[in-house]
């Protein structure tokens, strides 16, 4: 099964309700999208600069795209704000809070969830295990607790089983809920990690190329679903891709690195008529917005 096999039932669905099971007093009673910031990042590994002085800033409940060559640092300055490295210098701002580094267990508390370029799923796990694993960090109930099924442990064990299903829902997972991961195909299996990553609820949402692997179908579906994160919740984004098309087409700001440094900021349309950018990257704006178009 793939995001193409979603009947345009099942998508009409997902365009007039929020994520099943979640009410629209909690979608209020949420926080709006967090607001990122980074100052001057930079980090060497072994004196090569895999960044150098890297400023951004997403603003609340917006999508900004990061995009750049093969090896440009994307995806290490990804790590960075998840807290896999700690920059040299620099420092991240996450709404009123500022840091170097935070482990990334404080910044799963902090609202902020995450894919990886490389499936990082449990293999040997269901769908819905999965899935679930993107709440182990809210559970309050003891070992104890579960392994003697107490009360409170049974009433958070069933709370975030409906959150998980929800969500399962929400991308048309359902029918694949109880099949081992490595059973799906790519195109799904990346499907499951961004359903693990929004099942919390994440006020940032760090998406690393996302729809990597997918066909033009599953691409489509799958920034369709994107757009339905951000209207339903308002959830800030950070989205690497490659495939300039899409960056396009949902972004509202883009940052273009080269060699670790930003060599660009702007909405679309700034960077599609920016002439370093368009040397270096996008060509004609014609290819800018052809379908499947690469950077």
């Amino acid at each position: 099964m793939s995001l193409s096999e979603l009947s345009p039932t099942s998508l009409a669905a997902l365009r007039q309700s929020p994520l099943a099971g979640y009410s629209a007093e909690t979608a209020r009673a949420r926080k709006p999208g967090a607001s990122l910031q980074l100052s001057g990042i930079s980090l060497s590994f072994g004196g090569v600069k895999a960044l150098s002085d890297v400023s951004l800033r997403a603003e609340p409940s917006s999508l900004l795209a990061i995009i750049g060559p093969n090896g440009a640092g994307k995806s290490t300055l990804l790590n960075v704000i998840s807290g896999i490295y700690r920059p040299d210098r620099g420092e991240i701002g996450l709404d009123e809070h500022r840091f170097r580094s935070i482990r990334p267990e404080k910044l799963a508390s902090a609202g902020v969830a995450r894919t990886f370029q490389n499936l990082a799923l449990f293999s040997g796990l269901s769908v819905v295990d999965n899935i679930l694993q993107g709440l182990a960090h809210r559970r309050e109930t003891s070992l104890l607790g579960e392994v003697f099924g107490l009360r409170r442990a049974r009433h958070e064990s069933a709370s975030q089983l409906q959150q998980a299903q929800a969500v399962m829902n929400f991308f048309g997972l359902d029918a694949v809920a109880s099949r081992l991961t490595t059973s799906l195909s790519y195109g799904m299996q990346k499907r499951v990690e961004l359903a693990r990553a929004l099942v919390a609820h994440p006020r940032l949402l760090l998406l690393d190329e996302p729809m990597a692997g997918m066909t033009l179908a599953d691409k489509q579906q799958l920034s369709e679903l994107i757009r339905e994160i951000r209207r339903h919740f308002g959830t800030t984004i950070l989205l690497i891709e490659h495939d300039i098309a899409v960056v396009m087409s949902l972004s509202d700001r883009v940052v273009v690195l080269e060699y670790g440094r930003n060599i660009a900021t702007g909405t679309p349309d700034e960077i599609r008529q920016n002439p370093a950018v368009i040397a270096a990257y996008l060509g004609s704006a014609a290819e800018t917005t052809a379908p499947g178009a690469r950077v």
